[in-house]
C-alpha cells in the first residue's frame, strides 16, 4: 500500500476527495420545480440556419411544467425555432437566493405563439414575475404589434446539479447549510 492510499478513506462523499461523480448531485423534481420558481432568467439554445446559438431570456414555468418566454417576431430565436424546434433550456440559480451552485439543462420542443389570444394570457401571467413593481407597466411596454411568445415543452432534463448535495461546497471547501 502507497503513502497516499493509506492517507485516503476507503470510502468518501462526492466533494470530500474528488467531483468526477455528481450523479448524486442530481436534482429531484422537487428541486428542479424549486430552481425554476426563483430563477427569472434562463439561457435558450436552439438552432438558426443548421448552427448552434443561444441568447438568455426571462421566463416563467406553468403548472404543466412548460416554459414561457415573451419575444418579438423576427428575432433569432423566433427564426430558429420557426426553421426547427428542437431547443436547450439552462437554467442556474446564480442572483436567486437558493444557496450553493444549482442548474439544469432540459431539452424540449418549442412553440411560437402569435395569436393574441395566447400572447397576452402569457404575458399577464409574466408580468408580476418580472416586473413586480408594476405588471401593469410591463403589460403595457409588451403590448405591441410583433409580441409573439415561445412555449417550450420539456422532454427530457439533460443534465442537473446541486452543490448543496455534496461534501463541503464542491470546491474543496466548507459546505454550505441546505435550504
Amino acid at each position: 500500500m502507497t503513502p497516499e492510499a493509506e492517507e485516503m478513506p476507503a470510502t468518501s462523499r462526492p466533494g470530500e476527495r474528488d467531483i468526477e461523480d455528481l450523479s448524486s448531485a442530481r436534482m429531484g423534481m422537487a428541486a428542479q420545480q424549486a430552481l425554476l420558481a426563483a430563477q427569472t432568467e434562463a439561457v435558450m439554445s436552439f438552432l438558426q440556419d443548421g448552427e448552434p446559438t443561444a441568447v438568455v431570456m426571462s421566463f416563467l414555468a406553468d403548472a404543466e411544467g412548460h416554459l414561457w418566454f415573451a419575444t418579438v417576431e423576427g428575432r433569432r430565436q423566433v427564426r430558429g425555432i420557426d426553421q426547427d424546434p428542437r431547443v436547450t433550456v439552462t437554467v442556474s440559480n446564480t442572483g436567486t437566493d437558493l444557496p450553493g451552485r444549482r442548474m439544469m439543462s432540459l431539452r424540449g420542443r418549442a412553440v411560437v405563439h402569435r395569436d393574441r389570444a395566447v400572447v397576452m394570457p402569457a404575458i399577464r401571467r409574466l408580468a408580476p414575475r418580472l416586473a413586480p413593481a408594476d405588471p401593469e407597466a410591463f403589460v403595457r411596454l409588451l403590448d405591441s404589434p410583433g409580441r409573439v411568445v415561445i412555449e417550450v415543452e420539456p422532454t427530457r432534463v439533460t443534465a442537473s446539479h446541486d452543490s448543496t448535495l455534496l461534501a463541503g461546497d464542491g470546491r474543496g471547501g466548507p459546505g454550505v447549510e441546505r435550504a
